[in-house]
C-alpha cells in the first residue's frame, strides 16, 4: 500500500525523462530514494523474518493460509485509501477467500 501510494504521487507530480540512462536515474532518485518505500522495504524484510520465525513454531499447511488475508485488507485498504472500485466479484472473492481459510484452519 505505501508503495502504491509513493509512486502514484511521484508518477503524477513528475515527467519522466525520455532516455534510458535518464529513466534509471530519475527513478532511483524519485522512487528508490523515497523514505516511506525504504520504509515499506525494510517493513517487507521484517515480514520475512517474521515469517521464518512463524514457520518454526507452526505446520506450514497452518500458517500458509493465513497469507490469504492480504487480499482481503489490500481490497479494503485500496478502497478506502485509493478510492479504488469495488464490484461484487471482487466482494464474493473476497468472501471466498475468507470462508477457505476458515475451513483451511480447522482442518
Amino acid at each position: 500500500l505505501i508503495v502504491k501510494w509513493r509512486t502514484s504521487l511521484v508518477f503524477s507530480m513528475k515527467s519522466i525523462p525520455d532516455e534510458l540512462v535518464e529513466k534509471i536515474i530519475w527513478f532511483i532518485m524519485n522512487v528508490l530514494m523515497d523514505p516511506f518505500i525504504i520504509l515499506s522495504l525494510v517493513l517487507t524484510f521484517m515480514g520475512g523474518v517474521l515469517w521464518m520465525l512463524t514457520l518454526s513454531k507452526l505446520d506450514i499447511s497452518f500458517a500458509y493460509p493465513f497469507t490469504s488475508l492480504g487480499y482481503v485488507i489490500v481490497l479494503i485498504s485500496s478502497y478506502f485509501l485509493f478510492g479504488e472500485p469495488v464490484n461484487m466479484y471482487k466482494i464474493v472473492g473476497t468472501v471466498l477467500v475468507v470462508a477457505g481459510l476458515i475451513v483451511s484452519s480447522r482442518g
